[in-house]
């Protein structure tokens, strides 16, 4: 069954926790909360990681004229995402919250600045550029495609006793 057949008949209120819970699993690697939950986020996790892994290789070569600093126009390449990595792109931010990264501890705001600088969506650059040729790389070597994340069960909860277990990257 297609993912938009079965995101469409879930309750908005549900999909939108889901979407909360992906985005920060994939943020932080790592997602502590009941089996059922666990398991609804794996599934959806993997398939993010798996639109990553098939197409962040489409790069595309371009030639584009710029303004420099003295007003003249200069051809510069430039390397833009295929039509592959671009649907994916938007593919993953559909299903993810634009998370935001944070100025670290005992770090200046220029320092920040120049870091953070040249990156709009910090949780899809995070998945194309380290989580997409990590697992490709392991793909390469193991010759299988998908397990990119593990679940461990670590008893129940108290209180209402509901099973507990952590989510991870493998």
């Amino acid at each position: 069954m297609a993912f938009a057949a079965i995101y469409a008949n879930t309750p908005a209120k549900v999909r939108g926790e889901r979407r909360n819970q992906v985005s920060y699993f994939l943020w932080n690697g790592r997602l502590e909360t009941t089996l059922g939950r666990l398991k609804e986020v794996q599934k959806e996790a993997e398939k993010i990681i798996t639109l990553a892994v098939n197409a962040y290789t489409d790069v595309v070569e371009v030639t584009k004229e710029v303004t420099n600093a003295k007003g003249v126009k200069v051809k510069k390449k430039v390397l833009q995402d295929g039509p592959k990595k671009l649907d994916a792109r938007r593919k993953i931010m559909a299903r993810v919250y634009d998370l935001f990264e944070v100025k670290s501890k005992g770090e200046s705001k220029k320092a920040f600045d120049e870091r953070t600088k040249n990156i709009n969506h910090p949780l899809v650059e995070k998945i194309f550029g380290e989580y997409a040729p990590k697992y490709a790389k392991r793909k390469e070597e193991l010759g299988q495609g998908g397990g990119y994340t593990r679940i461990l069960k670590l008893g129940s909860r108290r209180g209402d006793n509901a099973p507990v277990g952590v989510l991870e990257l493998v």
